[in-house]
């Protein structure tokens, strides 16, 4: 017996997936089907005659490009997007320039103008994002781990 699952069952973000895939392999195919037709018929047409080899060499060669663009892609997909700046609260960085009390910050790979929470903080210290001001990141030193006493 054959039991059919409610759609609310699948998992949509694996049958988008799914969907994806299989449209790379078929316009991947269609591309390649093109570039036979372009080695095989029109370029002898026009009096260019390539060995099979050739083609063989770039028929690979599109191959491997749609897989590397594929597997970026939905790698680029599956990552968790960043909302907005009230997400970056608990964020861990390292100041660029000094903040004294304002400069700048690097977070996420991305440079921000922060201002500190408090006294001032040298270049080249981790801090943590504990607010923001307009489009400026309130961030805070990250506290240092204690000495183990001996």
């Amino acid at each position: 017996m054959i039991k059919i699952l409610p759609p609310s069952c699948y998992n949509k973000n694996s049958d988008m997936m799914t969907g994806r895939l299989i449209i790379a392999i078929i316009t991947t195919l269609i591309e390649e089907a093109a570039l036979a037709a372009i080695v095989l018929w029109g370029l002898p047409r026009l009096g260019i005659n390539l060995h099979i080899g050739v083609l063989i060499a770039l028929m690979a060669a599109l191959a491997a490009y749609a897989i590397t663009t594929y597997h970026l892609g939905s790698r680029a997909l599956k990552r968790r997007p960043v909302v907005g700046l009230p997400d970056m609260v608990g964020a861990r960085g390292k100041t660029v320039s000094d903040l004294a009390p304002e400069g700048t910050v690097i977070i996420k790979g991305e440079l921000w103008d922060s201002k500190a929470e408090g006294r001032r903080i040298n270049a080249g210290v981790k801090v943590t994002v504990v607010g923001q001001e307009g489009l400026k990141l309130i961030v805070r030193r990250e506290k240092l781990p204690k000495r183990l006493s001996r």
